[in-house]
């Protein structure tokens, strides 16, 4: 008797193993282009209160083969010439460096233009800059557009 109930539980766990060895073979190939060029949007919140954490959302964007960064709330100042040139996070580098590594290599920057707009933040600011002011329905966009998005 035993020995049956201990066949009846291996059996079951072959299956289960089988099944869910499927789902993930399934789920690999759906969410992995086949291209590996991953579309990924980091969207940024966070300011110059915190450089490290600021500079660390560049580093990664800049680490990524194709790159949109939304830019809204406090981030928006993050694209001042002064805090892009003064900006350096403990570990994570500089900003200036970061900003004109993802530039060179194609990345997208919008900025959330209700909160430029209520932190001063105007076009003289964006000047020579490959920036767009956007607002909430673009970043939903750049949401459903891109593969995968990160939150900083």
């Amino acid at each position: 008797m035993k020995k049956n109930i201990y066949q009846v539980a291996i059996i079951g766990m072959l299956i289960f193993s089988a099944t869910a060895i499927t789902h993930l073979q399934s789920f690999a190939q759906t969410t992995i282009k086949t291209d590996n060029k991953m579309k990924i949007l980091i969207h940024v919140t966070i300011g110059p209160e915190n450089p490290t954490k600021a500079a660390l959302a560049f580093l990664v964007a800049r680490t990524a083969i194709e790159v949109t960064l939304f830019l809204a709330g406090d981030a928006v100042q993050l694209i001042r010439d002064n805090v892009l040139d003064n900006l350096s996070g403990l570990g994570t580098g500089k900003l200036r460096e970061h900003f004109d590594a993802i530039v060179k290599a194609g990345g997208t920057f919008y900025i959330s233009g209700n909160s430029s707009k209520a932190r001063g933040v105007r076009d003289a600011g964006i000047k020579g800059k490959p920036i767009e002011f956007a607002l909430p329905n673009v970043l939903v966009k750049l949401l459903i557009e891109n593969d995968k998005a990160l939150t900083y």
